[in-house]
């Protein structure tokens, strides 16, 4: 393991249950937002620090996943009024291009520029985004309610994350390009709460119910890189994991009203072009 360093701790006041869901982590340029409410949800792109930049709104009522592919015109939409229901949408041009039924509730939804997972309480299901025919099915995975997977916005490493047991915090790693497992990982005694790649796919963070520790682990060999301190002895919920665009940084928030960001070690951070990142969305 190398070293590391908490940079800060942000303090918040939430005053409502977080519904906002950040669907753009990878793209140096800008980063894309989905606001969900009952009454419908919003897309916005964050270029800079100052304010967020309104891109679409729709009325659609009981959203509960909005999942917009980087910054194009591709968002994947599940409504509580038909949970098994996914539909992909080009909203600029305000059409349909597809809908799939499934065997149960639409737990989660990822994308990126290769593939498509839909996660269910016990399936995963893989996707081609070119044609969005399924390709591959995960089947008989631990019971996941919580819908918890990662995927990789790299394509040279596309891989997906997702728990492998129901009472510890075993990783599975899953090569969505090749369809095979690709490593597993012991990552924590309890259960998982939280995960997230890295900008490359060459790793991994992850945050178990506990929420006093958070490790880095390498996507090539299930390696431990890091092991981050957020508490000594309080316990807390971990809601999300964030690396920068760099790879440097790491962000952890939590139900104890604060940010964590931890600096990681120079020399293993992520290379200054983004393996993955398209230039731009003109296809969609």
């Amino acid at each position: 393991m190398t070293s590391l360093s908490l940079i800060t701790v942000i303090r918040l006041t939430i005053q409502h249950p977080l519904i906002a869901e950040q669907v753009n982590s990878c793209l140096g340029v800008s980063w894309c937002v989905a606001v969900g409410t009952t009454s419908g949800y919003s897309l916005y792109t964050l270029n800079s620090t100052d304010a967020l930049e309104p891109v679409y709104k729709s009325d659609e009522p009981d959203v509960y996943i909005a999942e917009r592919l980087f910054s194009s015109s591709l968002v994947a939409v599940v409504s509580n009024s038909d949970p098994r229901t996914l539909r992909v949408c080009h909203f600029k041009k305000s059409t349909e291009i597809c809908r799939y039924s499934y065997g149960d509730r639409v737990r989660a939804v990822r994308m990126n520029r290769s593939r498509l997972v839909v996660c269910l309480e016990e399936s995963l299901y893989i996707h081609n985004i070119r044609d969005m025919k399924v390709i591959h099915t995960i089947r008989d995975t631990p019971p996941n309610p919580s819908g918890l997977i990662s995927l990789s916005c790299d394509n040279t490493h596309c891989y997906l994350a997702y728990p492998g047991h129901s009472h510890t915090g075993e990783l599975q790693i899953f090569d969505t390009i090749n369809l095979a497992s690709r490593v597993i990982i012991p990552a924590h005694e309890g259960q998982l709460a939280a995960l997230q790649f890295s900008p490359s796919g060459t790793r991994i963070a992850t945050a178990s119910e506990k929420g006093t520790v958070i490790r880095v682990f390498s996507t090539h060999d299930g390696s431990k890189l890091y092991e981050l301190r957020r508490g000594l002895k309080r316990t807390a919920s971990i809601y999300s994991l964030s690396f920068s665009p760099c790879g440097s940084f790491l962000a952890c928030s939590s139900n104890t009203e604060t940010i964590h960001v931890f600096k990681l070690d120079e020399k293993l951070k992520e290379t200054a072009v983004l393996a993955g990142s398209p230039p731009s969305d003109d296809g969609w």
